[in-house]
């Protein structure tokens, strides 16, 4: 028998404690003291210590309640899209009822999941993270918004320039105190709008909703199937929250949200979980949604047929005041329903949402619907507690109700006119005509002028509830005048720790030719914030707080997110003007935070590594080892999930160096110096004694494949990085290309002529679109990423000038780590083909080329992204398959140009091989030579591109001008995957 933690209260706990029932699953219930009603549904309870949100929110509490259980499922609200919950109940081997942790991490962030709508063409509202005033001129009003959580806190409608700050401000706060999260963003304001819900099943639409009733943000009426919409319009809605859903091969129940007007319609959100709202939906198409949820859950497919069943509208019934209900009277009958947790004698509080009951009101039209709906409440009988009952009564009275928009019901006149609580919380202070209402530990002081004060202190009113009863016309705003320009001491303090100007360091920096890290994430980054600016060496028990603010700011590491290119990302550059760039216990926890960061977010890193690996200095710590610090274990996690990006400059040993070789890319300056032990460690070794120049110059680390680019300095280190992310942060709209027709040109006519690859590269790629990564490596074969016709892709290639184009051991281990790279970030993969084949004899077999060069043929074999083959010239043996990841018939297409000579082994070998007795019995060496090449002209006609073609060994013979065509079209057309994870587990450093 299945067992299931209802993770939640109220009466969604109260709804999935039926829907387990009914599927005869045993089911447990968590309550505290002050919230106990729905727990007597459930066969066991578990008692929460404390008391209010809080522990609902406690995810060690939920675990230690689930004992016994194998399913979670958390509701709405509380934990029910928190991704490090779903990874604890997985870690403990309980199964989340929702979508995986990934999942739930992207579509809770609501400026991911913008990103994510218009990456599969979903519109969306014109935003902006930073800019605030520059973004709100340019259109006239915006909405400020949480980053995450949702229900309406943390959003706020500014109209007016100077209301901006104030409302970021608050914003801020508001979602800080109740999602643990500051960050805002704002959107174009875009009303009057309809808000129109699709839901889902996995990636299969079930309907719509129109849920424009709101106040303050706040849904109070639900309609399904959403009134008034035209046809194509609908369609256009369901296929637009199907692609999402499909972007992310979304599973479980799940909601996506649209702003809608007459000309248009944009993605709001989406919601990875149990809707309120989800009656409705229920009502008219005849499911269980929770037990559909549950089913899926359990890894059965539940029953979704269904056929249209007329309208359906539920109404929220909210609390305005905490009480004991004396009386509780739902109302029933044809057609209607109410999901509560409420009855008689229940203790209704205002800790908690205000929600008492959704009353559901079903019928064959919209029509039936709504008179039920107008009975239903008007039967409803509640005392001991103040609901918006009448409100409701009337609301649904009004003529426009089912042809309302967003901004309709507090645009609604009210008889009860006067100041209102701005949150849910406690009155703690009535006076000098305000009232102080203080919720999540923060004040909110509230005008009310000479109006009749209507509460007390110590009382807890609902958001929206009135204060005072004629107050807001009797006070009249007071102007302040503010010094914007004036910095208070407490501000003056805080820039001045920001102030990290150290002429005298810089100075010498750049006498050394070298930038500072604060000017190489100048470079880098726009709109940078940095993380842990303020910290310094942990050293305070050998050095004054004074000489360390000074000496060691930000623990010499500046860390942060910033924009690269347009798109967030991560840098981190160790400061070498700081104790060497050494890691010391501060920048040790800043790496942490970056990295479970850049895991968090998917972000991707580009880390300057240039210092001297671990510092021995620091002495604020209990530590012994060190050896316990995570922030290796953390970057190297991220191998496979986001691209790294490592840039080496001057020198970088140790534990540096560790990180940069973590690295998928490394990028390093001329003079820069890489080793994983400085001279310090290599003379303790007794290994000898060395200069820093002599470890590991660019001599030794560019040839053998330690460094990815070699770059003259940091500038060009810098716009290097930018131009490699690039390719993993999608298609650039504006491109150019050389002259096809130069490709028929660029293999020479004479079949053992050499000729210059990178050329035919350059000249295939769209214009600067190149980069090539280990150039001086494994040079047999050249990987670059490019681009054609804007869209990035990697390519390899036979280099004929280096050992005629045969692989030896480097090059395919350099092809096989550069295939790893290009499949775990979905890049499509180009083969141009010029090779004898592999490398063979003694000397080639000293070099493990057994193991080394099927390395490529298992990568290639074992490639999830489009593969296409290219035959310039030469397509001979194991080394060919191996250009093919394993065979002609693997690519997405294999084409050759017409200089294109295919065989089994190269055909001077072949007819020496296959017809040693007859050419050694001819005695005359002229004719013994006349009819070996005669020979290997017959075996030429034979295996050249045309011939094979006509026997359908590839699909076909193009002109090379060509060639982009079958790019574009093959490679370049599907439609961008998206990873809830890492495809691989993880990119060989190698």
């Amino acid at each position: 028998m299945s067992t299931l933690l209802v993770a939640n209260r109220g009466e969604v706990a109260v709804r999935v404690l039926r829907a387990a029932a009914d599927l005869g699953w045993r089911t447990t219930a968590v309550y505290t003291d002050d919230d106990p009603g729905h727990a007597r549904l459930a066969d066991r309870a578990v008692r929460l210590r404390g008391e209010g949100p809080s522990s609902y929110l406690d995810i060690d509490q939920l675990l230690e309640a689930a004992e016994g259980c194998r399913f979670v499922h958390p509701g709405y609200g509380f934990l029910s899209e928190n991704a490090e919950f779903a990874r604890r109940c997985a870690e403990v081997g309980l199964t989340f009822v929702g979508p995986p942790p990934e999942v739930l991490a992207l579509l809770g962030d609501k400026l991911s999941a913008r990103a994510l709508a218009e990456e599969v063409g979903v519109p969306v509202l014109a935003g902006a993270t930073s800019g605030f005033e520059e973004f709100f001129k340019a259109h006239g009003a915006v909405m400020v918004k949480a980053v995450s959580g949702g229900g309406g806190k943390g959003m706020r409608v500014v109209r007016r320039l100077g209301d901006l700050t104030p409302a970021v401000e608050r914003c801020r706060a508001e979602a800080l105190a109740a999602f643990g999260d500051g960050s805002v963003y704002v959107e174009e304001l875009l009303t009057p709008a309809r808000h129109i819900e699709v839901q889902l099943v996995g990636t299969t639409v079930l309907g719509d909703r129109d849920c424009s009733l709101q106040s303050g943000h706040q849904k109070l009426v639900e309609i399904a199937p959403a009134p008034g919409l035209e046809p194509g319009l609908r369609v256009r809605l369901h296929e637009a929250a199907a692609a999402i859903a499909r972007a992310v091969r979304y599973t479980g129940l799940g909601t996506v949200e649209f702003l809608v007007t007459p000309s248009r319609f944009v993605f709001l959100e989406a919601n990875p979980r149990l809707q309120v709202e989800h009656t409705v939906t229920e009502e008219v198409t005849g499911l269980d949604l929770v037990r559909a949820q549950l089913l899926l859950a359990a890894e059965v497919e539940p029953d979704l047929s269904h056929v249209a069943r007329g309208a359906a509208i539920q109404v929220r019934v909210n609390l305005g005041s905490a009480g004991r209900l004396s009386t509780f009277a739902p109302p029933s009958g044809p057609g209607v329903r109410v999901d509560t947790h409420a009855y008689p004698g229940f203790r209704a509080g205002l800790g908690f949402d205000a929600l008492l009951a959704k009353v559901v009101a079903h019928g064959d039209d919209l029509d039936t619907a709504l008179r039920r709906a107008r009975r239903a409440l008007g039967e409803f009988e509640v005392d001991g507690a103040a609901t918006n009952l009448g409100f409701l009564r009337g609301l649904l009275d009004h003529p426009d109700v089912l042809s309302a928009h967003t901004g309709f019901v507090d645009e609604l006149p009210r008889e009860d006119r006067g100041p209102r609580a701005p949150v849910q919380g406690t009155v703690v202070a009535v006076e000098n005509g305000t009232v102080v209402v203080e919720a999540m530990k923060m004040q909110h002081v509230v005008a009310v002028g000479d109006g009749r004060v209507l509460v007390s202190v110590g009382e807890t009113v609902a958001e929206g509830a009135l204060l005072a009863d004629g107050g807001t016309d009797a006070v009249e705003e007071k102007v302040v005048d503010v010094d914007l320009d004036e910095i208070r001491a407490d501000l003056a303090e805080t820039m001045a720790r920001h102030d990290f100007s150290r002429p005298e360091a810089e100075a010498k920096r750049h006498s050394q030719g070298h930038r500072t890290a604060r000017e190489n994430i100048a470079d880098l980054c726009t709109d940078f914030v940095e993380y842990g600016g303020l910290a310094i060496a942990a050293q305070r028990r050998r050095r004054s707080l004074d000489e360390l603010v000074e000496r060691t700011p930000a623990d010499g590491m500046v860390a942060g997110v910033g924009l690269v290119n347009g798109r967030r990302a991560v840098a981190l550059s160790y400061d070498y003007a700081v104790m060497a760039g050494t890691q010391g216990l501060r920048n040790h926890a800043k790496k942490d935070r970056m990295f479970a960061l850049a895991e968090e977010q998917r972000l991707p890193v580009v880390l300057f590594a240039e210092g001297g690996g671990g510092r021995p200095g620091d002495t604020d710590h209990g530590m012994v080892s060190g050896l316990d610090c995570m922030a290796f274990h953390l970057f190297a996690r991220l191998s496979g999930l986001v691209p790294l990006v490592g840039i080496a400059s001057g020198r970088c040993f140790a534990g540096n160096a560790v990180l940069l070789g973590t690295c998928d890319v490394v990028i390093a300056t001329r003079d820069a110096t890489i080793g994983m032990g400085g001279p310090a460690m290599i003379e303790g070794g007794g290994l000898g004694v060395f200069r820093p120049e002599e470890v590991g110059p660019m001599s030794v680390q560019v040839p053998n494949g330690v460094v990815d680019v070699a770059v003259a300095d940091e500038a060009e280190a810098v716009a290097v990085a930018k131009k490699y992310l690039s390719y993993f942060q999608g298609p650039v709209s504006t491109w150019e290309a050389p002259d096809q027709r130069l490709l028929r040109h660029a293999v020479p006519e004479e079949r053992v002529r050499a000729y210059d690859v990178r050329t035919v590269v350059e000249t295939l790629a769209d214009t600067w679109s190149v980069l090539e990564l280990r150039r001086e490596f494994g040079r047999g074969i050249v990987t670059a990423l490019i681009r054609v016709e804007g869209k990035p892709l990697g390519l390899i290639a036979n280099d004929p000038s280096v050992l005629g184009g045969a692989i030896d051991a480097d090059a395919a281990d350099k092809a096989a780590r550069f295939l790893q790279l290009c499949d775990a970030f979905d890049l499509p993969v180009l083969s141009l083909c010029d090779t004898p084949g592999f490398m063979v004899g003694p000397q080639a077999e000293r070099t493990a080329t057994v193991r080394h060069l099927t390395r490529m043929l298992v990568g290639g074999a074992n490639l999830d992204v489009p593969f296409g083959l290219v035959v310039l010239r030469k397509a001979y043996g194991l080394g060919a398959q191996a250009m093919a990841a394993g065979s002609l018939k693997v690519p997405r297409f294999a084409v050759s140009w017409p200089s294109g000579e295919f065989g089994p082994m190269g055909l001077e070998g072949a007819v020496k091989l296959g017809f040693k007795r007859e050419l050694d019995g001819i005695e005359d060496p002229a004719q013994r030579r006349e009819a070996f090449e005669a020979m290997v002209a017959a075996a030429y006609e034979h295996g050249k591109a045309l011939n094979v073609a006509s026997a359908f060994e590839i699909d076909d013979v193009i002109d090379p001008a060509e060639t982009r065509r079958w790019v574009s079209t093959q490679l370049l057309s599907d439609a961008a995957r998206e990873r809830a994870g890492k495809k691989r587990p993880f990119v060989d450093t190698w």
